[in-house]
């Protein structure tokens, strides 16, 4: 037992402090897997808790980070042994168990599943939650019959972790991506990645009429709020949304009418608590669909020491696509 390096959020009289510190492993919670953290990343969530813009932090002190990949280095869990690389999303690390951002992490193995073979620990983090989720968005479209040739798929935040990985998944699968993002210069980066359109998200940002002209089969919203509302007006006949962020907010001012007149489906997308059978089939298409060359045009890499500026700025609409954590 020792210390290692974290990025802690402690609580006191004058509100939420956050830095770069040693912690004891015997402070570690309870899990059946200790595991060498290498790589994690930074997602909008990780944002809010490092900030406290939000109430994403639920215990203190708290190590944030709500994903990591790592090495094994102790295991009771029959499913992993020492030297075993492994990936882990979600299950609250970073909100109400010590999560990603340290050196060290200590969970309970069935959080975890096996890093996929065609994947470095760099480039599960260059995904991370943000990639994990729009494949889950993806798989939902195509679960729920949606196919490129009933006509485009709009992406919003597409400058984002999500929209990125969203736009290039979609793009490689044969869609029309239509991206929406309210950094227009980013238009270059976007249509690397395979858009096709891109649109000012002014667009979408104002209150929604009830229906509106039908523009897309489908979409992934990472924003929500007036932006979703939008989406749902402007979907084709029998098309669908899958929505799965609210970095515009958390309400949704639309009516019944696309739901009850086109039959347009609003399809919810949790990545915290996925059952495992889905999180590794995500993880197997992300894989194998993901264009390398792509994923490595949408991610910069930063260390641990810099991650704390790194929440302040995915806030801000200052981090584009995604950005690796390099913990060791």
């Amino acid at each position: 037992m020792g210390t290692f390096k974290a990025v802690v959020v402690e609580k006191g009289e004058g509100g939420q402090s956050v830095g770069l510190k040693d912690f004891n492993e015997t402070d570690l919670m309870e899990g059946d897997v200790t595991v060498r953290v290498t790589h994690s990343t930074l997602n909008y969530k990780d944002g809010l808790a490092l900030t406290g813009k939000a109430p994403v932090v639920r215990r203190f002190p708290m190590i944030p980070g709500i994903d990591f990949a790592g090495v094994v280095e102790t295991s009771s869990h029959p499913e992993f042994k020492p030297g075993d690389q492994v990936v882990l999303n979600g299950w609250g690390t970073g909100e109400t168990h010590l999560g990603a951002y340290a050196q060290k992490s200590r969970v309970k193995g069935d959080w975890l599943i096996p890093l996929p073979e065609r994947l470095s620990p760099e480039q599960a983090m260059a995904i991370g939650t943000a990639g994990y989720t729009a494949m889950l968005a993806v798989l939902a479209l195509e679960k729920h019959g949606l196919k490129p040739g009933k006509g485009p798929a709009v992406v919003t935040g597409a400058a984002g972790g999500v929209g990125s990985v969203a736009t290039a998944l979609l793009a490689k699968t044969g869609w029309h991506v239509i991206a929406s993002t309210g950094r227009t210069q980013e238009a270059d980066y976007l249509k690397g990645l395979g858009a096709a359109e891109i649109i000012d998200r002014n667009e979408l940002s104002q209150p929604a009429k009830p229906l509106a002209k039908e523009r897309w089969a489908a979409g992934v919203d990472s924003v929500g709020s007036h932006t979703l509302a939008n989406l749902l007006a402007n979907t084709k006949y029998r098309g669908g949304i899958a929505a799965c962020g609210l970095a515009g907010g958390m309400d949704l001012p639309t009516s019944v009418a696309p739901f009850i007149l086109r039959g347009v489906s609003l399809l919810g997308i949790d990545s915290v608590m996925a059952p495992k059978a889905l999180r590794l089939e995500a993880w197997s298409r992300l894989a194998s669909d993901l264009d390398r060359g792509r994923l490595v045009a949408m991610t910069t890499k930063i260390p641990l020491d810099r991650v704390i500026e790194a929440g302040r700025d995915i806030l801000e609409g200052r981090v584009r696509g995604r950005a690796v954590v390099e913990i060791c």
